[in-house]
Formats: structure tokens, C-alpha cells, sequence
């Protein structure tokens, strides 16, 4: 099995809204213990497009031994990767666009670093340029809407609540980065430890608050810090991280908080215990 370039649309056929891009790795930087960001490139990126500030894309691994990932071609690739007996199906891992500049036909991912325990880590834990993937992503030839985005820029008056574990830091960079001055925007991300923390820039005005686990439960540290948190006034909250975490938070603040249930986003980006392995995630 091997990518082949899309098929090609029939005149007045709709292109789909996601296709599979080559990809390879063009640098990789060490954020911190934990966390690398890594640049992606290739010639196939110039038709990729982003539809929102949390774009979340699927990242498609090889197989040990395989150079690159083998995947089926024809009209959908990724449904019939997805299909592909577990023995050799290829790993796919799903991630946020932490950057996307399409005139230089690149993106950046970062990575949390937990060992050699899934794919991805151990991918990104060894990453040197050169190194092959194959991304599904937006497409930029298809005119309607493609998913995989859920912040809602236009949701935002002056009051923005973020809420996420280091999975969701990626995103949240690029959200505050987005927001304009005069919003107000109170951050709470829980790494896994202080040495985790980045630099956030924003022109919004920003309280922000790092959460280490240090050893604590996931989600421990969010939960307590979001039931003591002082919200006046009307806030647009966007939560992602672990599904339960996710789950709770978004109960605490709809049950207890009185938040209209529109006014809150969330998206659960992993599942404690699960792999994206089983197809059913």
C-alpha cells in the first residue's frame, strides 16, 4: 500500500473538507523537559488550510521498521486506513496546530513527552529533520466547513475562561495569541510540572495560572483551582483536556457556576486509560 496524490474532482464535485498531506519534520525544539515543538513541512502543505485558533488534525505514525506510513490509497484514504486490521494499521494520534503558515507550506505541533510509551512521544522524543509522516488535514480546496475546530472567537464579549491540561497548551497559546485588548482572559493550565510553563503572549489582558501536578491526581489541581476562582460577570469559557477532567469541569461551572450552557466549549482531547488505537476513539 502507498499515498497517491488525491483523485482528482470531477468538474463541479465538492472536494472533501479533510485529505491526507506528506509531511516531514523540518526542526524540532525542546520547550521544556517535557514539552518539544515540532515544525513540519513539505510541497503538498501549500493546499492545507486551518479553520480556527484550537484546528485539530490527525497525525498518522509508521509501523516499527517502516520509514515512512503506509497508507491505502483511492478516494478515502483515511476511512480505509481506519479500516486496516490492527496488525498494520498505521498509529494515528490526534493533535492541535500550535502555528500554521501556509506561504511557508508549514506547521507547528507540540509534543508532551512521557517516554516511549505511544507512538507519538516516541516519535517526537527522537524527531531529527527529514523524518516522515502523513497528516490529515484541512483541506483548502473545499469551500464548505471542515470541523475540528471549537473555540468561537465571536463568542468572546470582554471575558474569556480557558481551562486545560498540557494537551490543551498548544491551542490556548494560539487562542490568547488571537484575542484582542480589552478582553479579559483568566487561564488555568495544569502541567505536569513548574518547569512546564511558557511564555504566553497575548494583547488581551491575562491572569494566568499555572497548575504543576507534582504527583497529584489528573485533574486535581484544575478542579480545586476552578471551584475557588472568582468569576463576576458573564464569561465565554473553552475547556479540552482529558475527557473526564473535561466532563467535571464542565459540570462544575454549567450545575454550580450558573453558566448558560451555550456559553461553554469543551472538548475532550484524550481519555485516561484509552488509545486512539481502538477506532471506536
Amino acid at each position: 500500500m502507498t499515498i497517491s496524490s488525491p483523485p482528482r474532482l470531477e468538474l463541479g464535485a465538492e472536494a472533501p473538507p479533510f485529505r491526507l498531506f506528506r509531511i516531514e519534520v523540518a526542526e524540532a525544539h525542546r520547550l521544556s523537559r517535557r514539552l518539544v515543538r515540532i515544525t513540519f513541512t513539505g510541497p503538498e502543505l501549500s493546499a492545507m488550510t486551518s479553520g480556527g485558533l484550537d484546528q485539530r488534525v490527525k497525525l498518522i505514525f509508521p509501523q516499527p521498521g517502516q520509514r515512512e506510513p503506509m497508507v491505502p490509497a483511492g478516494e478515502r484514504p483515511y476511512q480505509a486506513l481506519r479500516a486496516l486490521p490492527p496488525e498494520v494499521r498505521p498509529k494515528l494520534r490526534s493533535y492541535t496546530v500550535r502555528a500554521h503558515r501556509p506561504e511557508r507550506d508549514e506547521f507547528d505541533v507540540d509534543f508532551v513527552l512521557h517516554g516511549d510509551i505511544g507512538p507519538a512521544s516516541a516519535f517526537a522524543g527522537r524527531a531529527r529533520p527529514g523524518d516522515r509522516l502523513v497528516v490529515y488535514a484541512p483541506n483548502a480546496a473545499c469551500r464548505a466547513g471542515r470541523g475540528g475546530v471549537e473555540f468561537r472567537l465571536d463568542a468572546v464579549r470582554d471575558r474569556a475562561l480557558l481551562i486545560g491540561d498540557e494537551t490543551a497548551l498548544p491551542a490556548i497559546a494560539g487562542i490568547l495569541a488571537a484575542l484582542p485588548g480589552g478582553v479579559r482572559a483568566k487561564v488555568y493550565v495544569e502541567i505536569p510540572d513548574a518547569a512546564d510553563a511558557q511564555y504566553l503572549a497575548s494583547a488581551a489582558e491575562v491572569e494566568l495560572h499555572w497548575l504543576p501536578r507534582r504527583g497529584r491526581r489528573l485533574g486535581a489541581a484544575l478542579l480545586s483551582a476552578i471551584r475557588a476562582a472568582v468569576l463576576p460577570g458573564e464569561w465565554y469559557a473553552w475547556l479540552a483536556g482529558e475527557t473526564g477532567m473535561v466532563a467535571s469541569l464542565r459540570r462544575h461551572l454549567v450545575d454550580q457556576r450558573g453558566f448558560d450552557r451555550s456559553a461553554v466549549t469543551f472538548m475532550g482531547y484524550w481519555r485516561h486509560g484509552r488509545s486512539e488505537d481502538d477506532p471506536r476513539d
